[in-house]
């Protein structure tokens, strides 16, 4: 796979994807937990085209869903990072955040820790102007993770996702939104 850009902070190494991390991906994507506002845990083949997906975007954008590391440790515990949604709705083209974690690091405040490196990445190094999150509104983890990187609801953006319209549990998806004059330390914050 292709270097890219990486991103540290002080626990996490957020870099580009190796091969070795496919196993331990796909045994995250595999747990129903991990995947319970999902429509299902994947297959690991799935898993394996997701991140040829996530490697296209990199070629594409220059960034991506990093690969997340703890650093003391070389483990690989997830991904987090920035993507761009295939799928067409009334506030597309976006940047959207994202982020999943094994769940045995549930709690850890990785999820934070890598976001704000990325939200620092894409209001910096990216030239981002807003970068959104969505999820469902049952979960509550994601939401409170979005709130506590200082986004804020937007529920004139709030929609329904066109990949699950036959869905009831998974259709209606909230919206939360950052702006780079919102974000601390963005170089356009102060301009007025």
């Amino acid at each position: 796979m292709a270097t890219g850009p990486t991103l540290e902070t002080e626990r996490l190494l957020l870099r580009r994807w190796k091969s070795k991390d496919r196993l331990h991906f796909a045994r995250i994507n595999a747990d129903p937990d991990v995947m319970e506002h999902f429509p299902a845990p994947l297959t690991a083949e799935e898993s394996d085209q997701m991140v040829r997906r996530i490697d296209r975007q990199f070629e594409e954008f220059g960034f991506g869903l990093w690969a997340v590391e703890i650093k003391w440790a070389h483990k690989f515990i997830g991904f987090c990072g920035l993507a761009v949604p295939t799928f067409q709705t009334h506030f597309t083209p976006a940047v959207e955040i994202g982020w999943r974690f094994a769940k045995d690091q549930w709690g850890s405040g990785y999820a934070t820790e890598a976001a704000t490196a990325v939200l620092e990445f894409g209001f910096g190094d990216a030239g981002l102007e807003r970068i959104l999150s969505w999820t469902i509104p049952a979960n509550r983890r994601s939401r409170q993770v979005m709130e506590r990187l200082g986004m804020k609801r937007a529920p004139e953006l709030d929609f329904d996702h066109p990949r699950f319209l036959h869905d009831e549990r998974l259709k209606r998806h909230v919206v939360y939104q950052i702006t780079s004059s919102d974000w601390p330390g963005s170089p356009r914050r102060d301009r007025g």
